[in-house]
Formats: structure tokens, C-alpha cells, sequence
């Protein structure tokens, strides 16, 4: 499965409902934006309310939100060309207070379902006291239009039969690009304006547009990078920014997936050494892992594995780079990966096996591969080359073949990919550290394989006005996970200018691991 900054949390969004076009604001996948022309020198920026969109499971949130579409410019460097519309729910606190500004959500991925997300938004209380703004990122599910490619989701499911970096593999992925590359740019997309700065540019629109004075702003993953950068550019109008999952701008090149992969695995088998039952049930799950990763690149098991969720078995391959890719997406549990590494070694490689085969069952047109795709292409792979991945890779685990040292974690082929995707570099403008005395909170979790917790200090050093936050036993997107999470958040957007109350950290441990029989 090809992975960008992965939008589902362990434990907490791993499971999304297959949502389904409305008559308005969304367009179906492949659905081109409307042939219409902002006029010479306007912003083409307006708010067209509408009804909200049609979820196959509603979404109880959305049946009191206020609905509609954002109407902009698709490329802002071309005055009176065509506009797109970008799908908005404004949903309202829960017990208002007096003059609370607003929360603006700015999703993962980039490509996910931002919808989706508003479940996990609601039940972490970020619309207790305050509205929330959702609005999903150009290109996303339920805009004109949406940049879902369902010739890479079937890639995704064919792929679980083939070797992770294998040239079937490669192929199969580069002729999927292909086919959504053309029936996109037939339409008269343009592929190259669905960046990081246009989407900045959008917020700052969306929040000129609601008439809203000031809010506050909150992004995971990609969104944090998708925050920092509508930081640098628009700070208008922002009374502060809580950064989850941390992604700075001047990191998000390739290389920085080996980062996250080290940190997150040794948060996770740091942890179960520091648990008396995990350690001496599983004392060497790290030696473990190193002699799985190589025997499987040496000779990958072919097996039938049913996917979790029932269905007829499929035919799944588990290789090295498969086995690194199914820890980082969190296929297993961060509390039962000690257990499966073991079962692994002894000849039950079935929780794997059945992590793999869930990939055979794609929900097709949920992701925008499409913006997936410019946004790596333009932003994360320019400026490095394979050497520097490959680099990356041997300094983070010494040892591990370089078949699957030569794929950075999440993204497969990315050089491959881009060559076909075709869209302008533009890393120099992107990759730039955001200055700012806006008051920031930056929370991490210690078992995030996608995002290492570390990057959190990056960001941090050119934010003099932010306080870093570090959540034991979580991966990735913290918030919808940790209570103690939410607590720190409320406490920082109540007051965003004192410390946040941070006392529920210091008594956190991570669940306990667990402990398979002999």
C-alpha cells in the first residue's frame, strides 16, 4: 500500500466509513471543478452556503453545522482562471461560551477524508466550548474537484499479492499513476496548484469569508505542516496554533520517514523492556525483528490470510519492506507488536499476514491520491536523491538490506512516481522554518512510528512562545487517543498565553503489552 503522512490514528481512526458524494458541494472521484473564471484581478474567495455533505453513516455533528462551499482560485498565480470549490462545515459548540473563537481543522495525509475525521474531533471535546471549522483540502473527498485516484486503490489491493519493492509491484503502481495523471489533467486540472501554499492560502481565505476576526488554529501530521506554513504566510487573524503529530515544513523531505521509524520502534520496544512482563517474555523482540526483516527479503513467505474484517483469504506476501511498512501503518497494535514479532519467528506470521490482507479491501475514492501525489512530488522529493534515502536508511537500522533501506517508510517508487506525476519542484519556497511569537502547543506521542516525536524540537526552536508535550504509550494523532491529550489541549486554548496544565502527563504509562503463553 502506498502511504503519505497517514491520516488514521491506532486505536483511533484506523477505521473510516466509505463515504459517498452529495449533490453539492461535492463532486464524484475524477469529477472536474467547474469551467468557471474568476474575475480579472479578484481573489475569486467566496463562501456559498449549501447543505452539508451525504456520509452513507451520518455524522451526528453535521445535523446542526452550517454547510457549504469555498469558491477559489485553482492556481492564484493565474488571475481569472477557472475556480474550484472546497467543501465547509462550521459545527457549533456543545455549551458555547460568550465570545470563544472559533477552532479551524486542518487534516493529515494529504489526500485523507476530512470529513471523516469529525467524530474523532467531536468526542476529543475541540467543539466542547467553541465552534469548529472543518473544510477539506483541495483536491479532497466531497470538493470540485476531487483528485481521487481509484486506479492506485486498486493498485493498493492487487498489491498485497506482490513484494513490497518488487518490480510487478512497481509496475502495476507506475501504470495506476499513469492512467490517474491522464484522466486528471484531460479534465483541465492543474496538477501543480495543489500545494501546500495554496491550501494556506485557502484558509486564510475561508477565514475572511466566514467573517471570522480571529481563530485558533489545529492540525495533525500533515496538517501541522499545512499549520506552520498558513502560520508563515497568513498570520492574520491566528490567537494560536496546537500542532499534533509534528511535520515542520524544513524536515518534510524524504529522508525523515527512517527518523520516525527508528524513534517510534524504539519507543515501542524501549517500553516493553521497561515492563517487567514484557521483557521477560519477549527479551529479545529487537534482535528479533532485525533477523525477520532480513530472512523475509531473503525469502518472503506466500501465504492466504483472511482480512481482519472477514471476507474470502487473499493471497498476501510479507518481505522485509513489507514487515517495516505494516508497523509503521500500525497493521498491529503498538501493545501487541512484541507478541506478533515473537509468533512471527516461531512460523505464525498471522496477525501480519492478516495486517497485509486488509489491504486487499479498499474503500475506492476515499483518498485524493491526486493531491497525495503533487504535494510529494513538488515538496518532498525535490532536493534529495535515492542515495540520500538509502543513507537515511542504513544510519536508522545498520544491517537491514538495502532492497528495503532504498523505499523510504509510507511512500513506495516516490522517484518513479514523480517522474510520471509531473509537476513542478518547489521545495525551496516549502521547506522553510516558521518564525512566529504565536503561542503554540506541540504534542507527540512516544510510539509514533509516522512522525517522530523528536520533530516536535524543530519546529519549536523558531516558536519562542510554545510548549512541547511529549505522550507516553501513543502514536500517531494524539488527541483522539490520550485524554490527557485533550485535557493539555483545552487547557492551552483556554489561555494559549500561560503554560498549559500539564499535570496528567507525569502519571501516564503505556498500556501493558501483551503476554502470549510459551
Amino acid at each position: 500500500m502506498r502511504y503519505a503522512l497517514a491520516r488514521a490514528a491506532a486505536g483511533a481512526a484506523t477505521t473510516a466509513a466509505l463515504l459517498v458524494p452529495s449533490a453539492a458541494p461535492a463532486g464524484a472521484a475524477g469529477t472536474a471543478a467547474p469551467a468557471t473564471a474568476a474575475p480579472a484581478g479578484s481573489t475569486g474567495a467566496a463562501f456559498v452556503p449549501g447543505p452539508c455533505p451525504a456520509t452513507p453513516e451520518p455524522i451526528e455533528a453535521l445535523s446542526g453545522a452550517r454547510c457549504g462551499y469555498l469558491e477559489v482560485p485553482e492556481n492564484r498565480a493565474r488571475p481569472g482562471g477557472r475556480t474550484i470549490r472546497l467543501a465547509v462545515a462550521v459545527i457549533p459548540a456543545v455549551a458555547p461560551k460568550s465570545g470563544q473563537d472559533p477552532v479551524v481543522f486542518m487534516a493529515g495525509g494529504p489526500g485523507g477524508d476530512t470529513f471523516d475525521d469529525i467524530p474523532f474531533l467531536v468526542d476529543s471535546g475541540l467543539n466542547r466550548d467553541r465552534p469548529l471549522v472543518v473544510m477539506a483540502q483541495r483536491g479532497n473527498r466531497y470538493d470540485r474537484p476531487d483528485l481521487a485516484c481509484p486506479e492506485i486503490d486498486r493498485f493498493n489491493e492487487q498489491s498485497v499479492g506482490l513484494g513490497w519493492s518488487s518490480d510487478p509491484a512497481r509496475k502495476l503502481l507506475l501504470d495506476a499513476v499513469e492512467e490517474c495523471r491522464h484522466r486528471l489533467t484531460a479534465q483541465g486540472i492543474d496538477l501543480s496548484a495543489y500545494n501546500t501554499t495554496e491550501n494556506a492560502a485557502d484558509f486564510a481565505d475561508l477565514r475572511k469569508a466566514l467573517k471570522i476576526p480571529r481563530w485558533n488554529v489545529y492540525g495533525y501530521s500533515y496538517g501541522s505542516d499545512l499549520a506552520l506554513t498558513y502560520l508563515r504566510l497568513h498570520p492574520e487573524g491566528i490567537r494560536a496554533v496546537a500542532l499534533d503529530s509534528v511535520t515542520p515544513p524544513q524536515v518534510a523531505a524524504l529522508p525523515w520517514g527512517w527518523r520516525s521509524a527508528r524513534e517510534g520502534i524504539d519507543g515501542i520496544l524501549g517500553a516493553c523492556a521497561a515492563e517487567p512482563r514484557c521483557k521477560s517474555r519477549y527479551p529479545d523482540v529487537r534482535r528479533i525483528l532485525d533477523e525477520q526483516v532480513r530472512k523475509l527479503e531473503a525469502q518472503p513467505l506466500t501465504l492466504n490470510a483472511r482480512p481482519p474484517k472477514g471476507g474470502d483469504p487473499v493471497k498476501v506476501v510479507l518481505d522485509g519492506g513489507t514487515l517495516l511498512n505494516l508497523l509503521v501503518a500500525f497493521a498491529v497494535r503498538p501493545p501487541d507488536i512484541p507478541a506478533a514479532l515473537t509468533e512471527l519467528a516461531e512460523g505464525k506470521p498471522d496477525r501480519f499476514a492478516q495486517g497485509r490482507a486488509a489491504d486487499s479491501v479498499q474503500p475506492t475514492g476515499m483518498n485524493a491520491h491526486g493531491l497525495t501525489e503533487s504535494v510529494a512530488c513538488s515538496e518532498w522529493v525535490p532536493g534529495t536523491a535515492p542515495a540520500d534515502v538509502l543513507a537515511a536508511g542504513r544510519k536508522a537500522f545498520p544491517g537491514w538490506p538495502d532492497t528495503v533501506l532504498a523505499q523510504p517508510p509510507q511512500l513506495v517508487f516516490p522517484y518513479d512516481v514523480c517522474r510520471v506525476w509531473n509537476v513542478p519542484g518547489r521545495a525551496a519556497e516549502q521547506r522553510v522554518a516558521t518564525r512566529s511569537t504565536v503561542p503554540a502547543l506541540l504534542l507527540s506521542g512516544t510510539f509514533d512510528l509516522k512522525t517522530a516525536a523528536s520533530y516536535a524540537k524543530d519546529a519549536a526552536r523558531t516558536l519562542p512562545r510554545s510548549t512541547s508535550v511529549l505522550i507516553p504509550g501513543i502514536g500517531h494523532w494524539v488527541v483522539p487517543q490520550s485524554p490527557c491529550a485533550q485535557q493539555v489541549l483545552a487547557s492551552f486554548l483556554a489561555r494559549p498565553t500561560a503554560r498549559p496544565d500539564t499535570g496528567c502527563v507525569a502519571g501516564l504509562t503505556p498500556a501493558p503489552f501483551t503476554i502470549t503463553p510459551k
